[in-house]
């Protein structure tokens, strides 16, 4: 299928779900990176004119802001900005922290930025009764690499059945920036942090397992160890059979 008729697919499914769900439109995160951008264009041409983004800084890098302002005035969706910094502070007054431990500290302080921006899309949502739209891949969904309760916590998820190489391509079709393309996926949790570097893997490494199974002995282990580590991020969670 190519990126055309991928595209035309792709609006027509997002279209129905808003329909069937008797949403008035869609609500999404915009955080300035290649896959909200695609599905902020998607939704848009699903739904025009009711779509809202939201750019949603904790501490982030300014060029994510700027990216998501130049995607959202180039295809004309209308964008808010809202700063979690104080909101982040907040609760890290009240957290406890673990100092001993830093490696586990940083996780639980990234998580809570995710989980803050989840909640306060919802909260747009429910003012507004439009559906969640939430921009995770099958690449990252394969591995886990998200935040349970937090950009996991969506309605649906549109892209969720392509890999990051055919995001790449509906991008390039759809004509999204290419200062968002060229730039290195990143969650954008901390400083230098990228998506490749935290998950220890390439997008083309894992992309290829997806696709055709193959990988280096090593690359493979490490994915499926991944797959399994986070199998319970992709289910809901278990009750008793009786």
């Amino acid at each position: 299928m190519d990126a055309a008729q991928l595209t035309e697919r792709l609006v027509k499914w997002i279209g129905a779900r808003v329909q069937e769900a008797g949403a008035k439109g869609i609500l999404l995160g915009v955080s300035g990176g290649i896959d909200s951008a695609v599905l902020a264009v998607l939704c848009e041409k699903a739904v025009p004119g009711k779509v809202l983004g939201l750019n949603l800084p904790c501490y982030s890098n300014p060029d994510d802001e700027a990216h998501a302002k130049l995607l959202c005035d180039k295809f004309r969706i209308a964008l808010q900005v809202i700063t979690l910094d104080a909101m982040y502070d907040s609760f890290l007054k009240i957290l406890p922290q673990d100092k001993t431990n830093p490696a586990a500290d940083r996780l639980a302080k990234s998580n809570l930025k995710v989980r803050l921006r989840m909640i306060t899309l919802y909260y747009h949502a429910n003012l507004m009764n439009y559906m969640v739209v939430g921009s995770s891949n099958k690449s990252e969904l394969a591995v886990g690499y998200f935040t349970k309760w937090g950009d996991g916590g969506v309605d649906v998820m549109p892209l969720g059945n392509l890999v990051k190489e055919q995001v790449v391509a509906l991008a390039e079709y759809l004509g999204i920036p290419r200062s968002i393309i060229a730039k290195p996926p990143s969650a954008g949790l901390w400083d230098g942090q990228t998506d490749e570097k935290e998950m220890g893997l390439t997008y083309k490494e894992l992309d290829k397992f997806l696709t055709i199974g193959r990988a280096e002995p090593e690359v493979k282990m490490k994915i499926q160890a991944l797959m399994a580590k986070s199998q319970h991020k992709r289910c809901l969670p278990p009750v008793p059979e009786f």
